[in-house]
């Protein structure tokens, strides 16, 4: 169990991690000294690296999470913060399909046809969506601390 909840525990801090750097970070560095069709190559690029490893850390998530929950006996006999958890972690992963699927390709296709106005678009899309993807994660890690801090 302890070998599924670390693996569990480092997919999420990559997710959340890296969401936060995008934001924190890099959002505001690449506004300070690149211009605007420079910034979008550079989120392209980024975002198709970061997208890859977020892929595998859903997977992780999923098979992590829902393999814990059957070794504790099912949704039954795990505690309700777990309940919630599964609720919230669910709801970022539908939040990040329709990222990808929604913003992140569409602006990867304006990225290569170099139409910038458009690209930008789908980029505060994104961003919208990764603020609130980071808030829910933040949210998820909280509960599970204090969840299993009082049982």
């Amino acid at each position: 169990m302890v070998l599924f909840k670390l693996t569990h525990h480092f997919a999420a801090l990559l997710w959340v991690g890296g969401m936060f750097f995008a934001l924190a970070v890099l959002r505001p560095s690449a506004v300070e000294v690149l211009d605007a069709a420079q910034r979008l190559r550079l989120w392209d690029a980024v975002l198709t690296r970061f997208f890859h490893w977020v892929w595998g850390a859903v997977g992780v998530l999923l098979v992590t999470g829902f393999f814990m929950i059957y070794l504790s006996g099912g949704m039954s006999h795990v505690p309700r913060h777990v309940h919630v958890m599964l609720a919230l972690g669910l709801m970022m992963m539908a939040i990040y399909g329709y990222v990808f699927f929604a913003c992140y390709v569409p602006m990867s296709v304006h990225v290569s046809k170099q139409r910038w106005q458009e690209a930008g678009v789908c980029l505060g899309k994104m961003r919208r969506w990764v603020t609130v993807n980071l808030l829910l994660g933040l949210l998820t890690i909280s509960i599970e601390v204090i969840g299993a801090a009082i049982g």
